[in-house]
C-alpha cells in the first residue's frame, strides 16, 4: 500500500523540478507592439484662377514595435494612411494632381511645424511654391541614420513603369487626371538606427495642382508622433 504514496511523491518532485527549470530558462515576453491612431490632416486653398482644392490625409496611424536592434539606439515603426484631394469649379476641365506622400524623422529636434499649413524647419525643403524636397530622394525610410538634432525625410511611394524605351523606372509619387483621386500606404516601415534620445516622425503630403491655366503646390501635414 506504500507503493502508490511513493510513485505520488515522486512525481511531485519531479514536476516541481520541471516547474524551477521552466523558470530559469523561459526567455522574457517581448514587448508588444503600440498602435497610435493619428488625425491626419485637412486643408482647403483656393488657386489664384478661383479653383478651390481640397486635400485631407485620413486613415492615419503608427505601429510602433521594439526594434530588432533591442538598444536604446534603435527604433522600428509601420504606418499607414490614405491621402486625397478634390477640385471644384474653377478651370477644371482638364485638371488633375500628383501626390507625393512621405515622413519627416527626427532625433532630439523639433518637427512640429505649424499645423497643416507649416512644416518642420528640420530635415526638408519647403519651396517658395510650396513644393516639399526630401533629404533623401530614395525610399530609405527602412534605414535611416540619425544623430541628436538630425532630421532626414522621404517619400514613400515607389511605384514601377516602363519608360518610352521599355526600360524599368520608378516614380515616387501617383499622378491622377481628374477633379478627385487619392492614394494609399500601408506598413511603411521607418527604421531609425544611432539616436540616444527622443525621436519622432511625421506625415507629410504634397499635392501638384494642375488646371486649364495654372499649376501650385499644396502641402499638408500630419501630426508629430512619438517613436521612442
Amino acid at each position: 500500500m506504500t507503493i502508490p504514496h511513493l510513485t505520488v511523491r515522486a512525481a511531485s518532485t519531479g514536476a516541481a523540478a520541471v516547474a524551477a527549470l521552466a523558470l530559469f530558462t523561459t526567455p522574457p515576453t517581448a514587448a508588444a507592439d503600440t498602435v497610435v491612431p493619428l488625425p491626419g490632416a485637412d486643408l482647403t486653398k483656393t488657386l489664384s484662377d478661383g479653383t478651390v482644392v481640397h486635400v485631407w490625409l485620413d486613415g492615419e496611424s503608427a505601429n510602433i514595435n521594439p526594434s530588432m536592434g533591442a538598444t536604446p539606439l534603435h527604433r522600428n515603426a509601420w504606418t499607414s494612411g490614405n491621402a486625397h484631394f478634390e477640385l471644384t469649379p474653377g478651370n477644371t476641365k482638364t485638371a488633375g494632381a500628383l501626390i507625393e506622400p512621405g515622413y519627416v524623422v527626427g532625433c532630439q529636434v523639433a518637427i512640429d511645424g505649424g499645423g497643416v499649413n507649416g512644416g518642420p524647419t528640420a530635415g526638408v525643403t519647403v519651396g517658395s511654391n510650396g513644393s516639399v524636397t526630401p533629404s533623401l530622394s530614395g525610399n530609405a525610410g527602412a534605414n535611416l541614420s540619425l544623430g541628436p538634432g538630425q532630421a532626414q525625410s522621404f517619400y514613400v511611394l515607389d511605384l514601377e513603369k516602363a519608360d518610352g524605351f521599355g526600360a524599368d523606372t520608378h516614380k515616387k509619387y501617383n499622378w491622377v487626371t481628374g477633379t478627385s483621386g487619392s492614394v494609399s500606404w500601408a506598413d511603411e516601415t521607418i527604421g531609425l538606427n544611432g539616436c540616444a534620445g527622443y525621436a519622432q516622425a511625421r506625415a507629410f503630403v504634397s499635392y501638384e495642382i494642375d488646371t486649364d491655366t495654372i499649376t501650385s503646390w499644396v502641402t499638408i501635414w500630419g501630426q508629430p508622433f512619438s517613436i521612442g
